[in-house]
């Protein structure tokens, strides 16, 4: 059942590749749309057979493949990949349908969208850490690709910047991987946590560090986050939706599977640097988009200061705050693809995102009124207000961590604050007030204030609205999330060594 997950978008960028005739671009759209569907529709027939009882792995797959080098084909799925799982099918789909002129190699674009979406499975559903690096490693090219060929005029410079870093990241990742094969004198590479009696503390420590940094640069957590905004920046609507929907991520998975799963000792003894490592992140993700005005990089940074939540929930290890991890992934998932979405239409309608040269972009007659609508629906998710996914996901990070660490959790407060001020900046400098598309500076600016901006298409405005209706459910019914996750979440959390996290930490830890 599970592989099917991986073999329907495999499946479908083969076809795509050899599909006869002319690569018509509408016809490779539609192909991809289907394939994606097929996916969608497949991931919810797993979650009806999912037990949400069982904080275990379920569904189980194995093939032996490569013994000598501890290299098997083992699928599961549990709590924590399921919602990913879901939201990668969803938001790969709103990432083809919004696609549009894409005249240029068509074929390849295509493809490479659904041979990410499946090796994106394969990372989540992976129960052998180096079929994991294998998945892990196998979007990276296509992602690469996907920037360096249809993305903005700096695309080459922000596609290499990208691909060093992840680079470096997968390297990191597969030499933790393997100094566990050689500090236990055994390749086997199944997912089961490391004790201290069988590797040593100072051991496990190495490996961990070697973990967090390179899943730090996926997240991207401070200092390793620069490649995101170039990147954001010259990839295409889609592919940044893609980006900060889906494949962020997988670093963020790793964090809780690997890091915390693969070592919870270690975890416990370095669990109050790394809340004061998120507060850092989050209060210098939130500062630097204040300072923003390209309205993409704003995005971009807000995401940086998002991904500081989880790893505050993970330092924590409670069941609320891994409860809160999974929510923060999939609310941020959302939101931050409504927003990327949004800010597309808005550059394509104005050929800019500068929130200098943009005014009035709300107005009902001749501006973008729907999309500003979704636009203030968006922010006010990111910023946490009730009833939507991020106020959910975020009390939960809050409530879940607030015992072990006070004054770090304190911190990302202040955040989630700064959120509200950034975010409001972007709304009101572009659209509200007298319409305008030229900066107040400019003496010719009268000239442009009586510009009529063409309608937005269904095509946009329809994906753009499922996923803002996706934000509301899950802030106003966030059981149906939580019930699919909250027995994973708390087996995670009842680990030996974390249940001591929160002692160590009152009795005078950091954070």
């Amino acid at each position: 059942m599970l592989s099917l997950l991986l073999l329907i978008p495999l499946l479908g960028a083969f076809l795509l590749l050899f599909w006869p005739g002319q690569p018509v671009p509408g016809r490779m759209r539609n192909v991809a749309i289907a394939v994606l569907v097929a996916q969608l529709l497949w991931s919810l027939r797993v979650m009806l057979a999912f037990d949400i009882h069982d904080g275990g792995m379920q569904l189980r797959e194995s093939l032996q493949w490569v013994d000598s080098i501890g290299l098997d084909y083992r699928l599961g799925i549990d709590g924590l990949s399921l919602p990913l799982v879901l939201m990668n099918g969803a938001l790969t789909l709103v990432s083809a349908v919004c696609t549009r002129d894409i005249s240029q190699r068509p074929r390849i674009y295509f493809a490479l969208l659904l041979l990410i979406s499946g090796a994106v499975n394969g990372a989540f559903l992976a129960e052998n850490l180096l079929l994991f690096f294998l998945f892990y490693e196998l979007e990276l090219i296509p992602l690469w690709l996907l920037i360096s060929v249809w993305g903005g005029a700096e695309r080459a410079y922000a596609a290499t910047k990208f691909l060093i870093f992840t680079a470096v990241s997968g390297m990191l990742i597969l030499g933790a991987f393997l100094g566990l094969a050689l500090f236990t004198g055994s390749v086997d590479f199944s997912l089961t946590p490391i004790m201290s009696e069988r590797l040593a503390m100072g051991s496990q420590l190495l490996l961990l560090g070697a973990l967090l940094v390179g899943f730090g640069i996926k997240i991207p957590l401070v200092p390793f986050h620069t490649w995101l905004p170039d990147a954001h920046t010259q990839a295409s609507t889609p592919v940044s939706v893609l980006l900060a929907g889906v494949l962020l991520k997988l670093g963020t998975y790793g964090l809780l599977r690997f890091c915390l799963g693969l070592f919870p000792e270690a975890w416990a003894l370095v669990a109050p640097w790394l809340a004061i490592w998120a507060a850092v992140s989050v209060l210098y993700g939130s500062l630097a988009a204040i300072a923003q005005r390209d309205m993409k990089r704003m995005v971009a940074y807000s995401s940086v200061g998002h991904m500081g939540y989880i790893l505050l929930a993970a330092a924590a290890a409670t069941p609320v705050s891994l409860l809160g991890a999974v929510f923060q992934m999939v609310s941020h998932g959302l939101i931050s693809a409504l927003l990327f979405l949004l800010v597309g239409i808005v550059y394509r309608k104005t050929g800019t995102r500068d929130l200098e040269v943009l005014r009035g972009l709300l107005n009902p007659e001749r501006g973008l009124p729907f999309t500003g609508a979704l636009m203030i629906l968006g922010v006010m998710a990111s910023a946490g207000l009730p009833g939507m996914a991020g106020f959910i996901s975020e009390f939960l990070v809050f409530r879940g961590s607030i015992a072990a660490y006070p004054v770090a959790t304190l911190l990302c407060m202040v955040g989630s604050g700064l959120t509200a001020v950034y975010f409001l900046l972007l709304v009101n400098r572009a659209f509200f007030g007298r319409m305008a598309i030229t900066p107040p500076s400019d003496p010719q600016r009268d000239a442009r204030l009586d510009i009529e901006l063409a309608p937005v298409a269904s095509r946009e405005t329809v994906p753009a609205m499922a996923l803002a209706l996706g934000v509301i459910a899950i802030g106003l019914v966030p059981l149906s999330l939580g019930r699919l996750s909250e027995s994973s979440s708390t087996a995670m959390a009842q680990l030996p060594a974390l249940v001591h996290v929160i002692a160590q930490a009152s009795q005078g830890g950091l954070g």
